[in-house]
């Protein structure tokens, strides 16, 4: 019996395996309207074909000028909603269940300009300058992530995850590095994080769980360590996420500390979460190999395993993975031949 290949249940949402499929930026939006193309359609709906449990689709920004780039995905307007819902229902079809993680790029966002964030602190000296928000600018993005999940639920989502790691908008306000602020955002680094989870929960599904990423660790020298992340986690967990997707880094250039980059290098961040936190995690970092995707499961590190890089390297990565540990696997129909 597989432990990857079991299912899992939190609150409404029901999955076949613990397979998931981490946030990629694909940078296909053609327009620059912020609005999923035939390229996301495929994308995401050959994943499920795939045999992946829980598709979690790319960072969607809740305004413009929270994208990375001018084409990535958005979710700032409702017109943006049908491309979305086509996704979901044809995902659901091959009975996989899909979220949407939501964010703002805050000071790592490229094309913005200028691009805004807690504080005037650039990524880097290379990197544009951020206008700091105003207190009320604060409470507005606050709004604008509410909208954005209200319409992710109005396209037929299972879940929503909101994204906290990697340096982005909510990232940079829990970071005492970055967040330089004297107002009420800057003497609570975890207020800005903790509005945005009530406000978007409070749109959202009472059985409908909230997945929350986050850098466990900072890499640039002066950043803030696994005892810090997990006070704010603590208070994240009581605002109302249900499930943290453990990653690391990404703020900034990595000073001293390095990520070490080897397989399963960020499980040990997870099993730390669900440790202190008592709450289901996943764990992601180059788990594509299979077998030390099991035994993630298996050691009772994670419930739910990502897996990025080998999903855009193999669409039916589950199918292969499930194959291979169990010697058993039911592909769909018109693929049987294959297997």
């Amino acid at each position: 019996m597989s432990h990857l290949f079991s299912p899992f249940t939190l609150k409404g949402l029901a999955l076949k395996n613990r397979v998931v499929m981490p946030p990629m930026c694909q940078y296909s939006v053609e327009a620059k309207d912020g609005i999923p193309t035939d390229w996301h359609f495929i994308h995401y709906v050959s994943r499920a074909i795939g045999g992946t449990g829980l598709i979690i689709v790319e960072m969607t920004d809740v305004e413009p000028d929270g994208r990375i780039t001018d084409y990535d995905l958005g979710l700032w307007s409702d017109e943006q909603i049908p491309a979305y819902e086509k996704i979901v229902n044809e995902v659901h079809k091959h009975k996989s269940k899909i979220g949407i993680q939501i964010a703002h790029a805050g000071r790592k966002a490229t094309d913005a300009n200028p691009p805004v964030s807690s504080s005037n602190i650039p990524v880097a000296e290379n990197w544009k300058v951020p206008r700091a928000l105003s207190t009320e600018e604060v409470k507005e993005m606050v709004i604008k992530f509410k909208d954005a999940a209200k319409r992710a639920v109005a396209a037929g989502f299972d879940t929503i995850e909101l994204h906290g790691a990697h340096g982005y908008l909510i990232h940079q306000f829990h970071s005492p590095s970055i967040n330089n602020r004297t107002d009420e955002y800057g003497k609570d680094l975890s207020k800005f994080g903790v509005e945005v989870i009530k406000a978007v929960r409070s749109v959202m599904p009472k059985e409908m769980p909230l997945l929350f990423r986050i850098s466990a660790i900072e890499y640039m020298d002066g950043g803030y360590d696994l005892e810090h992340s997990l006070e704010i986690a603590q208070k994240y967990k009581e605002a109302g996420v249900d499930v943290f997707h453990v990653s690391s880094g990404g703020e900034g250039p990595a000073g001293k500390i390095k990520p070490a980059n080897t397989p399963g290098y960020q499980v040990s961040f997870a099993h730390a979460y669900k440790e202190a936190l008592n709450v289901p995690v996943i764990a992601v970092g180059i788990l594509e190999d299979a077998a030390l995707a099991e035994q993630t499961i298996a050691n009772g590190d994670a419930e739910l395993v990502a897996v990025g890089r080998g999903m855009l390297k193999d669409p039916y990565w589950a199918l292969h993975a499930e194959e291979a540990i169990t010697g058993n696997v039911t592909p769909p129909e018109p693929y049987k031949r294959g297997f």
